[in-house]
């Protein structure tokens, strides 16, 4: 029997709550008042010792000190006076329902007051014991219920005494994997009948209901998911969900301080650092590793964090967009990207390439068709990320607080092999001139070194030589490598300067006493810089048939006698060819005007070298 008093300005005298109590108990009066959270009741001490290991502990410290005080006070009772009050309805034999909501206060306050089986049997621990484990713990979705119970009661380790969390921690991530093998099951017995049906069903339900649990819980729940065996695929998908369901509301610096927003702050730098630790070691997506790595940068969070969240982005950066890489930064006053850490991200990146060219190294002692799929897999990356990088730089050229420091540290970041053609760098560098007028000529030459004439276009270089940003110099260095490269077309040296080249690339160390490591190490980077020199040589063919094209074209247009001329001139370039053959009379000639010229273009060369 529950008697209830609640004091307000002047003492109420105190009636009994139930109809049934009031039946049983109208002509016993109350012997002793119990405060809880402020609120009295009225209560006889019978029924509550009967049950209650503590309330009969005080009662008999009253007896033993002759103490006629029947007032006693609760401090920190578990779920407060409602969930007291339920527990004295069990004393008195009162009957309520016990469920999923008031489970967990009901266990707690029943350890509080010791209500356990030495006592009566079928007592209150026991009676919340067997619901929890019939009921609770047998669907995830009222484990996730009981769980968030247990944040909201007050103490809040006082739970954990009783082991609820744990135990529900370990049933939801049991469920979880249960729910997981029926719904491979329903699949494999449906087959391929419905492609919606899958759809819906790769949509874990439970996904909505984690989002609900404080950062702490979840964490533990994630974590014994990913022991239990679920899929990574549902672990990055609920991980997902759960950053944006708890970091919703992201304000910059100024509207965060005039907010005092600090604790949700907190709160928010914690759920980023716990997400980010719990990541599989599956591909995370792209869009969401970006996300996180703004937001962390946004609220601050720590090093590690930052640097976990770059390591990943690193290991999948041939799939970024120019948009993801495009990072604002927080701070006022500087420039409009944050362009370090987009550093820190490549040499993530090239450390990674280095170790995968090494573990190949290690454990390929000859050249197989498996070896040459990873290094072109390998170099393919390493090329895709060239080309991203030459439109970041382009992206960020034209902002005036970019410094010159930070615009060079990315543009020699990337090896000479990452670009097969050098427009996109010869573009990003053009913008950074025009962008910043106020370059000495010195700043001006130091950013036009990283460009290689060689690896120009046809367009491009007609562009250069125009440019009235650039150097004289660097037009110089533009006109005379469009002068050699023609020499060589026109010639037929092309074949012959690709494998001089290539000797000119391999020449590194002239010492004998290399490792067999080093020298296949040497030899799978020259097979690589001749594949590049290749690719250089076809853009540069095609480039040349258009020409050729429009040549004919255009003799036709203006010439009547165009016949004779053309035929002329298709013999001319047909020499072009570095894959072309002939009859033996015509070769030893043709080798022999190779060699003449080449002795005439190395001696001009060295004269105008010597200008430079």
């Amino acid at each position: 029997m529950v008697i209830s008093d609640r004091h307000k300005s002047t003492p109420a005298p105190s009636i009994f709550s139930s109809s049934f109590a009031t039946r049983i108990f109208s002509d016993v009066a109350g012997d002793i008042t119990i405060v809880v959270d402020g609120e009295s009741f009225l209560l006889h001490k019978f029924p509550l010792v009967a049950r209650c290991g503590k309330i009969r502990k005080m009662v008999a410290e009253m007896k033993e000190s002759s103490s006629n005080l029947s007032h006693t006070e609760l401090r920190d009772f578990p779920g407060g006076s409602p969930t007291f009050e339920l527990a004295m309805k069990f004393c008195y034999g009162i009957n309520f329902e016990i469920t999923i909501s008031n489970v967990v206060a009901l266990r707690c306050a029943a350890s509080y007051l010791e209500m356990t089986e030495d006592f009566k049997e079928e007592n209150l621990i026991s009676r919340a014991e067997i619901y929890l484990e019939q009921v609770a713990f047998r669907c995830l979705e009222k484990s996730v219920e009981v769980l968030c119970s247990c944040e909201m009661l007050y103490p809040q380790d006082i739970a954990e005494t009783a082991n609820i969390p744990e135990r529900c921690v370990e049933a939801i991530a049991v469920n979880a994997c249960r729910e997981q093998l029926v719904l491979g099951l329903s699949r494999l017995n449906r087959g391929c009948e419905s492609e919606e049906l899958t759809q819906e069903d790769c949509q874990e339900w439970w996904i909505q209901d984690l989002s609900a649990l404080r950062i702490d819980y979840y964490a533990r729940v994630v974590s014994a998911m990913a022991r239990t065996g679920l899929r990574s695929e549902s672990v990055i998908t609920s991980l997902m969900h759960y950053a944006q369901e708890s970091l919703k509301g992201i304000r910059d610096c100024q509207e965060r301080t005039k907010l005092d927003s600090c604790a949700i702050e907190n709160e928010q730098r914690n759920v980023v650092e716990a997400i980010v630790s719990l990541f599989p070691n599956d591909k995370v997506p792209m869009s969401f590793l970006f996300g996180m790595l703004r937001v962390g940068i946004t609220i601050d969070v720590a090093n590690s964090c930052r640097l976990e969240l770059e390591r990943r982005i690193a290991q999948q950066l041939e799939t970024v967009s120019l948009d993801d890489l495009l990072i604002p930064v927080v701070r006022e006053g500087d420039s409009m990207y944050d362009v370090d850490t987009v550093h820190r991200i490549i040499v993530c990146f090239l450390k990674k390439i280095e170790e995968e060219e090494e573990h190949e190294v290690d454990d390929c002692c000859y050249e197989n068709e498996t070896d040459n799929l990873n290094e072109s897999t390998c170099h393919s990356s390493l090329l895709k990320v060239g080309r991203i990088m030459d439109a970041y730089l382009a992206e960020i050229a034209p902002d005036p607080c970019l410094s010159l420091h930070k615009f060079t540290a990315l543009l020699e970041i990337l090896p000479d092999y990452a670009r097969v053609m050098d427009d996109g760098l010869y573009r990003a560098i053009d913008m950074f001139l025009k962008g910043h007028p106020s370059m000495n000529e010195q700043e001006c030459k130091s950013l036009c070194k990283f460009i290689d004439t060689r690896k120009l276009s046809q367009e491009a270089c007609n562009h250069a030589a125009q440019n009235d940003r650039l150097p004289l110099q660097m037009v110089v260095r533009v006109l005379y490598s469009e002068q050699l490269r023609m020499k060589d077309v026109m010639s037929g040296e092309s074949g012959e300067g690709l494998l001089l080249s290539s000797q000119k690339l391999s020449s590194g160390n002239p010492s004998g006493a290399v490792s067999p490591r080093a020298t296949y190490a040497a030899l799978r980077r020259e097979n690589r810089e001749l594949k590049l020199e290749i690719s250089r040589v076809r853009v540069r063919l095609s480039e040349l048939e258009k020409e050729q094209v429009l040549m004919k074209q255009g003799m036709i247009e203006k010439s009547g006698h165009g016949g004779t001329l053309l035929t002329s001139l298709s013999k001319g370039i047909g020499k072009i060819s570095i894959f072309g053959g002939g009859p033996t009379e015509e070769k030893r000639r043709k080798a022999i005007r190779k060699s003449r010229s080449r002795f005439e273009n190395k001696a001009s060369r060295k004269q105008t070298e010597s200008m430079f």
